[in-house]
């Protein structure tokens, strides 16, 4: 007698992809403890990094070997999870923590959790999810539409009563791209953007003071003005002609030294262009270059094998990346004003760089079972 069992042929991470991720968050550690070296405690810094890249590629493991059916199993229950925490934060201390009349962080003592973080993936998780019941949906097209409105619209709004603006935008079109990719309510869509940019055209034009304010940035009189924000992009510019071409050495850098805002986070690609010059940043360029481009193919190619939900979910966390990384760099070049966007892998940050590498493992996970082959052997008894 003969049975054919149904045999799994077991898939390893694309090594091309997890060596450029893991390059840069090496790469990204060593530039965050050169950054760092001007504060006092620059130890610090450098070893509490060193425990949020530790824990982010254990977290990473433990992604790598689970299903992406158990995440689409547990993204509603996720996202209802990070709604609390997202109101957590602004319970009074020690819970709550409160930075600068933002409160974006629950206080553990030794660690300041951001679930404005968590939100973009799980706000990812949850709509690719949500895509795919909708397509059994035979109700009227607006019906579900508005029913997307409301989901993105409840992390909005709690994180527009923190002022993370950058979450908002970043949540908001991520979870819009992601409709757009699926074909999901397109006309609906079309329309409500039409009247939402119109509005706020509308807006700007109708109040002479707000073209005013809405303009400043890219005048052409950046260098005269002392408003706090053109600073920190004057300073980062400054850095980044010193370094030229092949910068100025590793640690050593003088702009991090009490003349550039926010040098390990959001102006790290400053340093980098200071330390290293264009050479450095053209590496960090085509770097996330790459992960994106592969990030991108391997949605593609489990849209082909019928994997809607992994194609959703590894088609958001690219475009949440691209779209972090664009106006990262953007703003560290001068190109748009400062709005607190950290750098994936590079910038300092516990949150951040947990959730950054959790995607990505997410990313080589799919890839992972998008390869996998099923093959029936032959067994003789």
């Amino acid at each position: 007698m003969q049975s054919n069992p149904v045999m799994k042929t077991k898939q390893m991470p694309d090594k091309s992809l997890l060596s450029a991720i893991l390059l840069l968050i090496v790469f990204g550690w060593i530039m965050s403890f050169s950054a760092s070296l001007a504060y006092f405690e620059s130890y610090s810094y450098f070893f509490k990094q060193t425990l949020f890249i530790l824990l982010g590629l254990v977290a990473g493991l433990v992604v790598l070997k689970t299903p992406i059916s158990v995440f689409q199993k547990y993204s509603i229950p996720l996202f209802a999870l990070t709604l609390v925490l997202l109101v957590v934060v602004f319970l009074p201390k020690p819970i709550g923590h409160e930075v600068n009349g933002s409160a974006r962080w629950i206080n553990f003592i030794y660690f300041k959790f951001q679930p404005s973080e968590l939100m973009k993936l799980s706000m990812i998780l949850f709509m690719a999810g949500f895509l795919i019941r909708q397509e059994k949906d035979v109700r009227s097209p607006w019906t579900g539409f508005i029913k997307t409105l409301l989901i993105i619209g409840s992390a909005d709004i709690l994180l527009l009563l923190e002022t993370d603006f950058g979450a908002v935008l970043i949540i908001s079109l991520s979870a819009m791209a992601m409709l757009f990719a699926a074909g999901s309510f397109l006309k609906q869509l079309a329309m409500v953007l039409g009247v939402f940019f119109a509005l706020i055209i509308s807006l700007i034009t109708l109040v002479p003071n707000r073209v005013e304010r809405f303009t400043s940035f890219w005048r052409e009189d950046l260098w005269s003005n002392t408003a706090p924000q053109v600073y920190q992009t004057q300073q980062a510019l400054i850095g980044i002609a010193r370094g030229d071409w092949f910068g100025t050495g590793l640690g050593a850098g003088v702009q991090k030294y009490g003349l550039l805002p926010e040098r390990h986070t959001d102006m790290i690609f400053a340093v980098i262009g200071e330390e290293l010059g264009v050479v450095g940043m053209l590496f960090v360029l085509f770097s996330f270059l790459f992960i994106l481009t592969k990030g991108f193919n391997i949605a593609q190619a489990a849209l082909k094998k019928g994997r809607k939900y992994s194609s959703y979910v590894a088609f958001g966390i690219c475009t949440w990346f691209a779209m972090q990384i664009t106006v990262n760099i953007g703003m560290n070049l001068g190109l748009l004003p400062p709005k607190g966007f950290t750098l994936p892998l590079l910038s300092y940050g516990g949150t951040s760089m947990i959730f950054a590498i959790i995607s990505l493992a997410i990313i080589l996970r799919i890839d992972m079972e998008s390869k996998t082959h099923y093959s029936k052997q032959r067994k003789y008894v």
